[in-house]
């Protein structure tokens, strides 16, 4: 029996990464809306509280002052969960960063419905589209723990508005801790000719192990992980559409506004086949 991989959440790995960078690069400044013991920010502002604001229970006034920070020449990222970073704040991350196009990171945790006992009112499944739709702004949900590092990293180095979507529970590490990571690629985690699923976040492990499953039905299934949302790897879509013929994705989102509309936009222009 294979041994099963180990599990981490991508919320730690951000924390971890963070603080590590922090001793790297002095323009880091972060931001947090009173949650940094769930976001995991809180390491960051142990190691360098002069760089680490708790802007309290006010996630537009943090915006704003990461816009500020921005436009001072730092490089700010600011957490909070997923709901209220792009719900709350949605006109100031608009109006204030997308715009006038800043080097502004946007990082939330706590995305979809695994937030668990937090309840409905927690559960993120519009966070995507609402920042999918915004000028300037690359949208990202790493695939695991180790990719969420090289995720930080590359964000940290490419300038303008990001935003990256986190995870609250552990789930499998499927990636190599060397992985590498580039804004815009899919990435094959697994070969198949009859049909291919695109997964996001956590549901890439989900869609490996369903991969796995239907080949024990004599369905072999492609599985292609897709961090990036915005901008979106076309030409791994459509070659997928034309080797396997067939397409499904699987999001922990609403099925409007986020990876199954970003892949079907492609489908419909460039390769229409069965998706779901």
């Amino acid at each position: 029996m294979d041994k099963k991989p180990p599990l981490s959440s991508t919320r730690d790995a951000y924390g971890k990464t963070l603080a590590a960078l922090g001793e790297k690069d002095k323009r880091l400044v972060v931001l947090d809306a009173d949650l940094s013991g769930s976001t995991r920010t809180g390491k960051f502002g142990e190691r360098f509280p002069h760089r680490f604001f708790n802007m309290g229970v006010s996630e537009a006034d943090m915006i704003g002052t990461a816009a500020g920070l921005a436009l001072g020449g730092m490089l700010p990222f600011a957490s909070t969960f997923a709901i209220f970073l792009t719900g709350r704040a949605w006109e100031q991350i608009r109006q204030a960063i997308c715009y006038p196009n800043l080097n502004v990171k946007l990082v939330s945790t706590h995305g979809g419905i695994t937030v668990g006992e937090d309840g409905p009112t927690h559960h993120s499944i519009e966070d995507l589209a609402l920042m999918r739709v915004l000028p300037n702004m690359t949208v990202i949900v790493p695939t695991d723990a180790y990719e969420t590092e090289k995720v930080i990293l590359a964000a940290a180095e490419q300038p303008g508005p990001f935003y990256i979507r986190l995870s609250r529970d552990k789930f499998p590490v499927i990636l190599d801790r060397d992985c590498s990571f580039n804004i815009g690629q899919a990435r094959l985690v697994r070969e198949g000719k009859d049909l291919t699923i695109i997964a996001v976040g956590l549901m890439v492990s989900v869609a490996l192990e369903a991969a796995e499953f239907l080949e024990g039905h004599n369905c072999f299934v492609r599985v292609l992980a897709m961090p990036t949302i915005k901008p979106i790897d076309k030409q791994a879509i459509i070659q997928a559409a034309k080797e396997t013929g067939a397409i499904l994705t699987v999001e922990e989102h609403s099925i409007i506004g986020g990876l199954g509309s970003a892949v079907a936009e492609v489908l419909v222009e460039h390769r229409p086949i069965p998706m779901r």
